[in-house]
């Protein structure tokens, strides 16, 4: 039997959706996906997170501008409308930069210098991407939705396509570089099922040491990475049909925000919704 012949019952015309970060999320912990995804709890805002979303702004209204205009000081201009935008729009959030001991100064200064290391990595003078942040889904043969947003998608004049991620964070030591790729792995299988064409690179940026990391997808590595996904599908649908969904205590536990709802920390997970329709929604990552 192939991959495209598989039929999994529970899947078909399935009202959710997988994104990388929530294939992730289940791998981990089913009760860590459970909480994102079906209980749809809030979390904190961190510093860290809200840093990585403004480069991203950034980064993406750096390619609006004509491309002689793409420098790093122009780049600098947006980093203080940026934070401002975001924080204005997140109470919380404006509470945390509040109670920052380095200040706004701080944050803003940080952020230039990410920035900073990205011009460093490529001249975005010499670019014009073909998309960027562009949502990617895709109907799996069993059923299973797959979506996320891309950062950068680069098309050569021969039609090559290259995937592109900003990375605010540093480079993964090499054992953990698979993790890493998931990401861009599971975006290079959205776009080779939904295009028919498979991307010819995958990069990832990282951003806080300046490192590139490239990957050469081909399609035994993109039908294995499908198999994983339909076996994932195949558990969350288990999950979701018997409304068990177990926790998974592992080292990253103690960055989890769910914590006091968790068994394996003495706390007790909220009933069930009693509609429990989960739609996975793919927001864009950094």
């Amino acid at each position: 039997m192939t991959v495209t012949e598989i039929e999994t019952p529970g899947l078909a015309n399935a009202e959710w959706s997988l994104s990388p970060s929530r294939a992730l999320d289940f791998k981990t912990c089913a009760l860590l996906y459970r909480f994102r995804v079906i209980d749809r709890l809030p979390e904190p805002p961190g510093l860290d997170a809200a840093r990585g979303t403004v480069v991203h702004g950034i980064l993406e209204k750096l390619f609006d501008l004509p491309a002689p205009g793409r420098t790093g000081a122009a780049a600098a201009e947006l980093v203080e409308p940026e934070w401002q935008a975001l924080i204005e729009a997140d109470e919380e959030l404006a509470a945390l930069v509040d109670a920052d001991p380095d200040g706004f100064a701080a944050l803003a200064a940080s952020t230039r210098e990410l920035l900073t290391s990205y011009f460093s990595l490529e001249d975005p003078r010499r670019l014009e991407p073909a998309e960027r942040e562009v949502l990617v889904e895709t109907v799996l043969p069993s059923g299973v939705r797959l979506k996320g947003f891309v950062d950068r998608l680069d098309r050569a004049a021969d039609g090559r396509l290259r995937v592109v991620d900003y990375k605010t964070g540093k480079s993964p030591r090499e054992e953990f570089e698979g993790k890493a790729l998931f990401q861009l792995r599971f975006y290079a299988l959205v776009l080779w099922r939904s295009t028919g064409v498979l991307p010819a690179m995958l990069r990832l940026y990282y951003l806080a040491n300046r490192e590139v990391l490239d990957y050469v997808p081909d399609e035994r590595d993109l039908l294995g990475l499908e198999r994983q996904v339909e076996a994932l599908g195949r558990a969350i649908a288990k999950a979701r049909e018997s409304g068990d969904w177990r926790h998974k205590p592992s080292k990253l536990c103690d960055w989890c925000a769910f914590q006091s709802l968790c068994p394996a920390f003495g706390g007790t997970p909220p009933p069930l919704p009693a509609t429990e329709i989960a739609i996975d929604t793919a927001t864009p990552s950094g």
